[in-house]
């Protein structure tokens, strides 16, 4: 029994080596930087990293302020590019980053994009504030709408996610959930495979799979938001920052923001191609092109009003 068990270690032990030597060398999953907590309670990327998406078709790597993106040669007529996952764009190689297309577009400015995975609309606007020290002409803050249903803790408490607390009127900040075992898994990369096939959560009762969808109508926040945008006009300057909203945005939504003192832009995808991957919300490098195209005229018209 004993040489039994000694024996199946040893081909556990095995199989696992095997799997991590096959995991690494095919890029079975995608790789993420190690995140820390600077002294204005923002998750930043520990700099300098590098990593492969899924399938090593392209690789990524974080700059010495903590973000993605490349940074530009003078920060001398800065723009940000602030945002969510769809601006960190792990997803697609560097040459598709918002940066780097606005940069080729409108040559006259500089940009240096700031983001994050789970940036809610609240963060991305502390984010704008934390990145002042670099003296940018505009902040250019792309959104979804959960990111700013995100942004309030009266809607629904998100302990990882950055929030205000209305009633208190105050930013709270997110904190970084099981760093420690995330850690551990990204560095044991069979393992990270293993938890990312097969993650405990989805495991169900078949009842639960069988069971018949509930329509389940759509709770109305436009008091929360005319909230939050009264925070934030009362707590950061709306003169050097523009939102830039998804496609399919609501217009109440859009109104409340203008209605802030914002100024405003509004993607448009219809009639130009599909924006998103097949398996994946998020935007191709041909989806991030169309945004680049728009985003710029924008600016090519403030660039013509204003003196650099």
């Amino acid at each position: 029994m004993g040489k039994f068990l000694f024996k199946f270690v040893i081909f556990l032990l095995a199989g696992f080596v095997l799997g991590e030597a096959v995991v690494r060398v095919w890029h079975l999953t995608s790789e993420v930087p190690k995140r820390y907590l600077d002294a204005a309670n923002i998750q930043r990327y520990s700099p300098k990293q590098q990593g492969y998406w899924k399938g090593g078709n392209h690789s990524w790597a974080t700059n010495e302020l903590g973000w993605t993106g490349t940074l530009p040669k003078s920060y001398d007529n800065l723009v940000t590019v602030i945002g969510d996952s769809f601006i960190e764009n792990f997803m697609n190689p560097t040459e598709c980053h918002q940066d780097l297309l606005l940069k080729a577009r409108v040559p006259e400015m500089n940009f240096v994009e700031a983001a994050r995975s789970g940036v809610s609309f609240i963060e991305a606007m502390e984010i704008a504030n934390s990145m002042d020290s670099l003296k940018p002409k505009l902040h250019l803050i792309y959104v979804n709408p959960t990111d700013f249903t995100e942004s309030v803790r009266e809607i629904k408490v998100h302990p990882d996610i950055t929030q205000v607390d209305l009633t208190n009127k105050k930013v709270v900040a997110g904190i970084m959930k099981s760093a420690r075992l995330k850690s551990m898994l990204y560095n044991v990369k069979f393992a990270y495979y293993l938890f990312q096939r097969f993650p405990l959560t989805e495991i169900k009762f078949n009842m639960a799979a069988h069971a018949p969808v509930k329509t389940v109508k759509q709770p109305d926040h436009a008091n929360h938001m005319k909230s939050l945008m009264q925070f934030v006009k009362e707590k950061y300057d709306v003169q050097n920052k523009i939102i830039v909203f998804h496609p399919k945005l609501p217009d109440a939504l859009k109104q409340e923001v203008q209605a802030a003192g914002f100024k405003t832009i509004s993607l448009n995808s219809e009639g130009q191609g599909e924006w998103t991957f097949i398996y994946d919300r998020h935007w191709t490098c041909y989806g991030h092109k169309q945004a680049a195209d728009q985003v710029s005229l924008h600016l090519q018209k403030w660039l013509q009003s204003t003196q650099l």
